[in-house]
């Protein structure tokens, strides 16, 4: 069996891809945790900062957020924002260009040589649908960030986060899955033949 992309991939290189994007998206989601999409707003709160402690009264027409107050600059220049915008750019690169992503690339020159021969090679289709998956869930979650819209960019995050660790840690691929059941579906792509 020849290991050339026409045939398959090295099921690991996904793995270890996904591996890296776990931390990745790991360290977002605290970023996004602590950062500006879930902090409460100071605008409005003047009542607050007067109440009695325990006394947190919603003053009507105000938003408890301070994302919404917050300037597009503001949005943009928030630390995990920018850091799940250079996941969401890997995920274009993964998805425009598989061969030649950065984790790919460091897979096959690093990794790969240091392992045994795979002993069955993967189709390369589900692995770059799930890289596309993973960029429409981080980018709603950018669009909405930018929309003033709070703890969209760590949910988003979070949701990337738990695809990305279970492909990593179990092998479970769930864009992989999704591909499959849009394929059986007849919405994508067409079986491959048996060899």
């Amino acid at each position: 069996m020849s290991d050339s992309p026409a045939r398959g991939i090295d099921p690991r290189g996904p793995r270890f891809a996904a591996s890296v994007t776990t931390v990745l998206l790991a360290i977002a989601v605290v970023l996004s945790l602590v950062g500006l999409s879930t902090a409460r707003g100071i605008g409005n709160f003047g009542a607050f900062a007067s109440a009695p402690a325990g006394d947190f009264a919603f003053v009507a027409g105000s938003d408890p957020w301070a994302l919404p107050a917050a300037s597009v600059a503001q949005r943009v220049l928030d630390p995990a924002f920018l850091l799940l915008l250079v996941v969401a750019l890997l995920f274009v690169w993964g998805v425009v260009s598989p061969r030649t992503a950065p984790w790919a690339v460091l897979f096959r020159k690093v990794v790969q040589p240091r392992l045994a021969p795979p002993r069955d090679l993967e189709d390369p289709r589900p692995p770059r649908f799930a890289q596309g998956v993973g960029l429409f869930v981080v980018t709603v979650g950018l669009i909405l960030q930018l929309a003033g819209v709070p703890w969209a960019l760590p949910i988003a995050a979070a949701m990337a986060f738990v695809a990305a660790f279970l492909n990593a840690v179990f092998g479970l691929c769930l864009g992989c899955q999704l591909y499959l059941v849009f394929q059986r579906a007849g919405l994508i792509g067409r079986a491959r033949a048996a060899v």
